[in-house]
C-alpha cells in the first residue's frame, strides 16, 4: 500500500512538473526541471507535504556544498516558481517557499562588457562570409543566440534603406529589429537563391524538411574561434554581443526605452543595469584631488 501510495505521489509530482515546464524553451525546461528534481529528492516526500523548514533546508545544503551564490539563487528561483505555481492551479494549498529569501549575487556585468573596438576587433577577424554575418547580426540585432539560429528567410525583409528582422524571442514575444544597410547587404548575398523557409544560419546536418539550424554550441564555437583570432582573452560568448549591443547603444545615446524593445527585455529595470556597469558619472569625480 506504501508502494503504491509513493507511486501516486511521484505521478502527480510529475504532472505537475509538466505542466510547470509548458510553454518553456527547451534549455530552460531542463534546467529547471533538474533543480526541481533535486529539491524534490531532497525533500523525500510528497510535494503537498512539503515544509518550509524544509525549503529552507535545501538552501542550506546548496550553500553547504560551496556552490556560487549565483548558482543557488537560479536553483532556488526554480524551486521558488514550482511552488508558486502549485498553488496558482490549486493543486497546493499553500505556498511554503514564498519567504525564502533568494541569496544575493554580485552583478559581474561591468566585469564582462566589451569595449566598441574589440567588438570590431571580433567581427573584422572573422574572413568566412557567414560566420562574418552571424556575428554582426548578434551584434548590430542584439539577438539572443536561440533567437539568431532559429531565424528562417521569411523572417526578413526589406525596409527602406535598412533591413528589418522579426525575432520570435523569450517568452514566445515577438518583436521586430532594424539592421544597418551594410548588414542587409551581407545577408542577401549569404541567401543566394535559397528559399523563404530555409534557416538564415544552415547546419551540415538536415532536418526532416530537408534544412537544418544552425545549433547554439556552433555558434558558440563560432564566436570563441573568433574572439581567440582577435586576441581577446575570457569567457566571451554569443551573449557577450548582446550585452555589448545594450551598452554601446546607451552610451552612444540610444533612450533606454528603446534598448529595452530592441533587446526584448522584460523590463527597464533590467536595461538599466548597463546604465550602472558603466556609468558616465561619479560623484567621487567632483571631489578634490
Amino acid at each position: 500500500m506504501a508502494i503504491l501510495t509513493k507511486q501516486r505521489a511521484n505521478t502527480a509530482s510529475e504532472q505537475l512538473l509538466n505542466m510547470w515546464l509548458h510553454g518553456k524553451s527547451i534549455r530552460t525546461a531542463d534546467y529547471y526541471r533538474r533543480s526541481a528534481l533535486r529539491f524534490l529528492e531532497f525533500v523525500g516526500k510528497p510535494i503537498h507535504l512539503i515544509t518550509l523548514a524544509e525549503v529552507q533546508g535545501f538552501a542550506l545544503s546548496l550553500a553547504e556544498k560551496g556552490l556560487s551564490a549565483s548558482t543557488q539563487r537560479t536553483i532556488m528561483a526554480a524551486v521558488k516558481s514550482l511552488l508558486s505555481f502549485g498553488v496558482k492551479i490549486e493543486v497546493l494549498s499553500k505556498n511554503v517557499g514564498a519567504p525564502v529569501v533568494l541569496p544575493s549575487a554580485p552583478d559581474t556585468l561591468s566585469e564582462r562588457l566589451l569595449s566598441e573596438i574589440e567588438v570590431l576587433t571580433i567581427i573584422d577577424s572573422e574572413t568566412e562570409p557567414r560566420n562574418r554575418a552571424l556575428l554582426r547580426l548578434l551584434y548590430y540585432g542584439g539577438l539572443r543566440v536561440s533567437e539568431l539560429c532559429a531565424l528562417k528567410w521569411k523572417n526578413l525583409a526589406m525596409r527602406d534603406n535598412k533591413g528589418q528582422v522579426t525575432v520570435y524571442g523569450k517568452g514566445g514575444k515577438t518583436r521586430t529589429v532594424l539592421v544597418p544597410a551594410s548588414l542587409w547587404v551581407e545577408l542577401m548575398r549569404l541567401r543566394g537563391d535559397a528559399e523563404l523557409g530555409a534557416p538564415v544560419f544552415c547546419s551540415q546536418k538536415k532536418s526532416h524538411d530537408g534544412h537544418g539550424h544552425l545549433t547554439r554550441e556552433w555558434v558558440h564555437k563560432i564566436v570563441q574561434a573568433a574572439a581567440k583570432r582577435a586576441g581577446i582573452s575570457g569567457k566571451i560568448s554569443p551573449h557577450s554581443l548582446r550585452h555589448a549591443h545594450a551598452s554601446h547603444a546607451l552610451e552612444r545615446g540610444a533612450k533606454i526605452h528603446l534598448v529595452q524593445a530592441t533587446l526584448g527585455h522584460s523590463s527597464v529595470a533590467v536595461t538599466s543595469r548597463y546604465l550602472h556597469a558603466r556609468p558616465e558619472e561619479s560623484s567621487g569625480l567632483y571631489l578634490p584631488t
